[in-house]
């Protein structure tokens, strides 16, 4: 799959339209909107965006003002991919019958992980399965941020959220989070990546790749929350880097069922360093939480070897 990625260069990039208006009222150091803007910089046809209810929609479309410059639509929580594919399968049908010329117009849905790990799962597989032409994009903050910081099923072990509230009895969230990105490589899409703000060209070519692909593609991007993570809205691209150096948050591609690691760190650093970065994981540096801050790296360093080994087994 070809890949215009020299075009990728910041002097480049600093020419072309901002699909996203400045002047959004996206909390400051908000992982959201620099996800978004390098989606939408990297993609050069006419893009129709569809919104999943959660922090985007909020923060970029109180009535009467919005902030998309493109086709948008905001839908319920859970079915942003099934609006989308429903426009996608008309545009295609005019298309067809020569209603409309072929502009190869991009469809793009966004939703949070709540909207996607679990309220609209079910919608996401369905349209994946289906085969509509079009680019999910989880925009992973790791829990409920937009209701009030309660956990999902992306939220890892021993996060305190809300809803998982640390005391004598329960160190926060008890369960391991969802390997969602597994599951949707499982749908055997033509593209499916995670991806990271801090790596904005290994993120913007994955959209490019998702974009050339024959059929559904989905991108899980790691998008820090500095109001429920508890960092400085300055630290945003340093935490997000740290998840890539911990390896808790791994950059990789599944390309037409061949599995590919796209960063390799160095040095792994130590999964502790994570949790010193965000205060959600405070309570985890106590010292009667020394052995579920091990229980954290050992799955982390076990998912860590299954990635390894997917990878270099070639295509499934």
């Amino acid at each position: 799959m070809a890949t215009n990625v020299a075009s990728l260069n910041l002097r480049d990039l600093a020419q072309h339209d901002d699909r996203l208006a400045p002047g959004h009222r996206l909390c400051a150091g908000c992982g959201e909107s620099i996800i978004v803007r390098q989606v939408l910089l990297a993609l050069d046809a006419p893009v129709v965006v569809a919104s999943a209810t959660g922090c985007l929609e909020i923060g970029t479309s109180p009535f009467p003002y919005t902030s998309w410059k493109v086709p948008w639509i905001h839908v319920a929580f859970e079915n942003a991919a099934t609006v989308l594919g429903a426009v996608e399968a008309v545009y295609r049908s005019w298309v067809r019958r020569g209603k409309i010329p072929e502009r190869g117009v991009q469809f793009v849905a966004f939703g949070g992980d709540g909207a996607t790990y679990d309220i609209g799962l079910q919608f996401l597989s369905g349209a994946m399965e289906r085969g509509h032409k079009m680019i999910y994009v989880c925009l992973n903050n790791e829990a409920y941020m937009n209701t009030g910081i309660q956990r999902s099923s992306a939220t890892i072990l021993g996060t305190w959220t809300t809803t998982t509230p640390v005391g004598a009895q329960v160190p926060g969230k008890t369960e391991h989070r969802k390997d969602l990105t597994a599951i949707m490589a499982d749908h055997q899409l033509p593209y499916v990546a995670q991806a990271s703000p801090h790596n904005r060209k290994d993120l913007m070519t994955k959209v490019r790749k998702a974009a050339a692909a024959d059929g559904p593609a989905f991108l899980n991007i790691l998008a820090s929350c500095n109001r429920g993570w508890r960092h400085d809205p300055q630290e945003t691209i340093a935490v997000s880097k740290l998840a890539a150096e911990t390896c808790i948050w791994p950059l990789y591609e599944v390309e037409n069922g061949t599995w590919k690691l796209n960063y390799q760190p160095r040095e792994r650093r130590p999964i502790v360093e994570w949790l010193r970065s965000q205060g959600r994981f405070s309570h985890l540096l106590r010292p009667e939480n020394v052995a579920l801050v091990e229980e954290i790296q050992r799955w982390v360093d076990d998912s860590w070897e299954r990635l390894q080994r997917r990878c270099a087994a070639g295509p499934l």
